[in-house]
């Protein structure tokens, strides 16, 4: 397998580019293929053969655009899928783990709060990094729901009155409990940051999984000897399974490639500080032309 592959990204839709934008800040002379199931997206009410299906192809679809590795950015497919396609597959899977670490290893109150979808909650991976690592701590975990973040993401309305209703009306009630520490267990919700910001300032430090999986990312290739020689910014090319008319905006703006550039935290953000990362492609590389492609999967 060749080190100047490219390396594939899959979301169900445009939350992967919060992980895409980590992994281009520390591999930024790799080149990408980004795959969105925008045809399927939302993933998070779906059936767990279903999840393990759409995952497949999208990997699939990938393996034939000659990628050396794929990382799931996908919380709700790594929930379910991992195991399946790292046995199917030839080259590395990487997939993520909910921040449940930091966040317990952070919290000053005891009360840490995992915001996913029902999937996500429910499944194994979840239940492990619970067990590992914060019921040691004694640290109490809530999980919390609301299937109308993900669209809302996806039609691009992450900072709209409807977004920031929906959060007040899902993240009060942790705020009153004392929760201090916000898991981002999907990779659409550090788009949220803002909003969350706007709404409840620092009664939370956010947390997601974008920074620990770049770099797990970077071992990977380093161990695998898949690092890109490439000694200029890589490129990225983006795969739809939906309109590339419709998701061309979205894309652009949370990617960085016009004038919307994307907000959010590192799982390096343990305190209430309020910092964000913005977290689209580096300076030098936010000019660059989109290449958007349709593709069955």
């Amino acid at each position: 397998m060749s080190s100047s592959a490219p390396v594939g990204v899959f979301d169900s839709g445009v939350g992967g580019l919060s992980i895409l934008a980590e992994l281009r800040r520390e591999l930024p002379c790799e080149d990408f293929v980004y795959l969105g199931d925008t045809a399927h997206v939302p993933y998070g009410g779906r059936s767990e053969d279903d999840v393990i299906d759409l995952t497949e192809r999208a990997v699939a679809a990938l393996q034939e655009r000659g990628v050396k590795a794929v990382v799931v950015a996908c919380n709700t497919a790594a929930a379910f899928s991992l195991s399946r396609v790292r046995s199917r597959f030839p080259f590395p899977v990487i997939g993520l783990v909910p921040a449940v670490k930091p966040a317990a290893l952070a919290t000053r109150t005891g009360k840490i709060a995992v915001l996913a979808t029902p999937v996500t909650l429910k499944g194994q991976l979840m239940r492990d990094v619970i067990r590992d690592h914060a019921e040691p701590l004694g640290v109490s975990v809530e999980g919390v729901v609301n299937l109308k973040l993900v669209p809302l993401v996806e039609a691009g309305h992450a900072g709209s009155p409807e977004m920031r209703e929906e959060l007040r009306r899902t993240l009060s009630p942790l705020r009153d409990a004392g929760v201090d520490q916000l898991v981002l267990g999907c990779t659409h919700y550090p788009f949220l940051a803002p909003a969350i910001r706007a709404e409840f300032g620092d009664a939370f430090a956010l947390v997601d999984s974008g920074e620990g999986v770049a770099r797990h990312t970077r071992h990977v290739l380093e161990h695998g000897g898949l690092l890109s020689e490439h000694r200029t910014p890589g490129q990225v090319t983006y795969l739809v399974t939906g309109s590339v008319e419709d998701a061309r905006p979205v894309i652009a703006t949370l990617s960085g490639t016009q004038s919307g550039i994307m907000g959010g935290t590192t799982a390096a953000e343990t305190g209430h500080s309020g910092k964000h990362f913005t977290a689209a492609a580096p300076e030098e590389l936010t000019s660059e032309a989109l290449r958007i492609e349709s593709i069955h999967t």
